[in-house]
């Protein structure tokens, strides 16, 4: 085992870097926070101009956060993708809802590369494999009849894209990255329901929108922190092999 000064002080500086991804308050990070809350409001009072104003911000505003922590290209690159989603949604034209939901699948991509060269294997997930399966193959069944008929074969690349994303995230990263898959999850579905026609609660673009921010957040910062966690034992013996 590394277990030497070299090592000790990488954990050191591994473990400074974890508290300021958890701890530090940063102006970029309550910009964003604002900027959601100010989106939600708008949601929440039926006043379009403001979501309109405030939506395209958020994605940059986290991703800005994000660079400012040190945070890889892919972890930017995905969160970026999401912006590009969410400005092309804002359209309710069929082929900006297409493109959108491409941009959000090439962050998909972005993320379950990260997540697999920068988290460890859980003991979990073997247990969740069925789980998250069974969710994705129950969401579209139920969905398929009411989906139009040109939609139904990417809503499923894409729902098969973002469930495997989320289960990389609970199964190869912390509580809050797999918290934000799942939100992820929800906040999609709630669109592909809008979508198939079934009944929404009030304001359901308050909900997805809700859901989304959060679940965006949780990554980056369950993401960050598993980059930034002190080196475990097996780690360092799997740096020093050759």
């Amino acid at each position: 085992m590394a277990t030497g000064p070299g090592s000790r002080r990488r954990s050191g500086a591994g473990r400074a870097e974890q508290r300021g991804v958890t701890l530090r308050p940063r102006p970029l990070l309550i910009a964003f926070v604002l900027a959601t809350a100010v989106d939600l409001g708008s949601l929440a009072a039926g006043w379009h101009p403001g979501h309109a104003v405030a939506k395209p911000l958020l994605m940059p505003l986290l991703a800005a956060w994000a660079a400012t922590t040190g945070a890889p290209r892919l972890l930017l690159a995905a969160v970026l993708c999401g912006w590009g989603g969410d400005v092309l949604l804002l359209s309710d034209a069929d082929p900006a809802f297409l493109a959108g939901m491409a941009c959000f699948a090439a962050g998909h991509i972005c993320y379950l590369v990260l997540f697999t060269r920068y988290g460890r294997p859980r003991a979990r997930g073997g247990l969740l494999a069925p789980a998250y399966a069974a969710v994705l193959i129950a969401t579209l069944t139920l969905l398929w009849p009411g989906l139009p008929p040109d939609l139904r074969a990417p809503v499923a690349a894409y729902s098969t894209l973002l469930t495997a994303m989320a289960y990389t995230a609970a199964t190869r990263l912390g509580l809050l990255a797999g918290a934000g898959g799942v939100l992820f999850l929800l906040s999609d579905t709630l669109i592909a329901t809008g979508v198939a026609d079934w009944p929404q609660p009030p304001r359901p673009d308050l909900w997805i929108m809700l859901t989304y921010a959060a679940a965006q957040f949780l990554l980056v910062h369950g993401a960050l922190a598993e980059r930034a966690a002190p080196p475990t034992a097996y780690g360092d013996v799997r740096s020093t092999t050759p």
